[in-house]
């Protein structure tokens, strides 16, 4: 049954795992395969054939680094030039190097939280998550993801209805929203018990 659900959920969901940064030309969301090839496989998103690393870009972002030791914002920069190459670990380095320095970075935490995801390690990424949500108990898109990771990366479809059902309640009416709905409608069509009687916790936590 969790298999059916997931394809489903994979038909609505496919390219949901979004980054925080909106400016343009900091982050582009990452691509993700076929879902037919998903369901097939029961596997995590998979990025297809990312844009190559801008080289030039790279290396005038790690000088600014080098010469502001305490600005997160190149930092962030780079992660995310990283993160849209799909060089994931690079991408983790600096969004780690940016929360040493600004650790109340929303939104580097949940990009830090979704290159975790994408280099297969759900547990992780929902911690970094949770880090998020310490900071910014109503921050959308970090329970959006949080979904999309419960539901593809755990198999937790509770947990998945849970998040979404938050997202509905701090941000009517915004993109997450529908997103969530929509994986909502996906749960329900595919197994009506998803998230029955999954009340989220005032202070926005997953668990």
């Amino acid at each position: 049954m969790v298999m059916g659900v997931a394809g489903v959920l994979l038909g609505l969901l496919a390219g949901w795992i979004i980054g925080s940064q909106q400016a343009p030309g900091i982050r582009a969301e990452p691509v993700t395969a076929a879902p037919s090839q998903q369901a097939a496989t029961g596997s995590q998103p998979q990025q297809q054939a990312p844009p190559a690393l801008d080289e030039k870009r790279a290396a005038e972002l790690k000088a600014a680094a080098e010469s502001a030791p305490t600005d997160a914002t190149a930092r962030v920069r780079l992660g995310d030039l990283y993160f849209d190459s799909g060089r994931f670990e690079d991408a983790v380095k600096w969004y780690k190097d940016a929360l040493a320095i600004n650790p109340r970075d929303v939104n580097a935490s949940t990009d830090l939280g979704i290159a975790y995801y994408y280099m297969n390690q759900p547990d992780r990424a929902l911690e970094q998550f949770d880090k998020s949500l310490a900071v910014e108990p109503t921050h959308s898109k970090t329970l959006l993801n949080i979904g999309i990771v419960r539901a593809f990366g755990k198999q937790d479809l509770d947990g998945a209805a849970k998040a979404w059902e938050r997202v509905l309640e701090v941000a009517p009416g915004s993109d997450e929203a529908v997103r969530a709905k929509q994986g909502l409608d996906g749960l329900k069509s595919g197994h009506g018990d998803a998230g029955r009687g999954a009340t989220p916790k005032p202070d926005g936590s997953s668990n």
